[in-house]
């Protein structure tokens, strides 16, 4: 099962194991890390499941549809690397993703 990384904004770090096909958002839900809000359930429809994924794997994990791009202009901090965790869908080659939260969504 590939292990992902989260990162609060505080800097606690949890390693999570997903299982394929899911998303990294419901592996936060499922382990109930704070900083992933998720108040749509996965329907790229409020961006309270916002992260920035490390530079290091933003090839692996590809880049935002257009609706997410738009979905991600109404967050506070958007950055090059920011992605709705709610659309990436865990892989045996996300194996040691990492991803960190913004301090917003506390």
């Amino acid at each position: 099962m590939p292990q992902i990384t989260y990162i609060e904004a505080n800097g606690a770090e949890y390693e999570i194991d997903v299982p394929v096909g899911n998303s990294v958002m419901q592996g936060a839900v499922d382990n109930m890390i704070d900083g992933i809000l998720a108040e749509c359930g996965g329907a790229c429809a409020c961006a309270t499941c916002h992260c920035y994924v490390d530079e290091n794997w933003t090839a692996k994990v590809g880049p935002a549809s257009d609706i997410e791009k738009e979905m991600l202009e109404a967050t506070p901090d958007p950055r090059d690397n920011s992605r709705l965790s709610c659309q990436i869908e865990v892989t045996e080659e996300l194996d040691g993703l990492i991803v960190r939260l913004p301090e917003s969504q506390y």
